[in-house]
């Protein structure tokens, strides 16, 4: 267990989406492959319908994923940003958003 309460998942050598395919030491999966073991399990399990899944966990207008992934820490929002909503994500693609749209160079 992690210091999260949440089971410590190990990489195996083989990709976790199901293709069978060897994969580098520490990682879970052939490149691009996560998004394919995602939309196979939102396929088998809500219709293959993003908002079918968002609903069983709660979310949808009345209840904003991105605004609760920032809550939790998992995310980030744009400080930069004037207008609402600001632009949330990872460190990460705030930081390349931030470089597009906030930069001396960009004209806005």
């Amino acid at each position: 267990m992690t210091s999260n309460g949440k089971l410590r998942l190990l990489p195996t050598g083989t990709c976790w989406c199901g293709c069978e395919r060897e994969v580098g030491l520490g990682k879970f999966f052939a490149p691009g492959h996560d998004k394919v073991a995602e939309a196979a399990l939102i396929a088998v399990k809500y219709e293959g319908s993003v908002p079918h899944f968002l609903h069983a966990h709660g979310y949808g207008p009345h209840h904003s994923v991105s605004a609760a992934a920032v809550k939790e820490g998992a995310w980030t929002e744009c400080t930069e940003c004037t207008s609402k909503p600001r632009y949330r994500g990872t460190k990460e693609s705030v930081a390349n958003h931030r470089r597009k749209y906030h930069s001396p160079t960009t004209e806005q």
